[in-house]
């Protein structure tokens, strides 16, 4: 896939990895969006090379899910990495 099916792709999984895991995101809205993107980049980097899913290269149920898992893993680190500090 081109890296503009890429992009489109991770806009879809972000969505839906947002809608996984509500709740408000430091950043807003196109910080959201650019997590997706790189979650779905980095779920199909793991899938294939280091789970052996095979190549991910079409649309489909798998890459789907594939891409959702990543950008929900990447959410939940950078909600721990940026969570805003308590005051003590």
């Amino acid at each position: 896939m081109g890296i503009l099916s890429w992009i489109l792709f991770g806009l879809i999984a972000g969505a839906i990895a947002k809608f996984i895991v509500p709740g408000k995101d430091p950043g807003g809205c196109l910080v959201t969006i650019l997590i997706g993107i790189a979650g779905a980049m980095i779920g199909g980097f793991l899938g294939t090379h280091v789970f052996h899913f095979g190549r991910v290269e079409r649309f489909d149920l798998r890459s789907l899910g594939i891409a959702i898992l990543g950008a929900v893993l990447l959410l939940l680190v950078f909600r721990l990495l940026f969570r805003p500090r308590s005051p003590e």
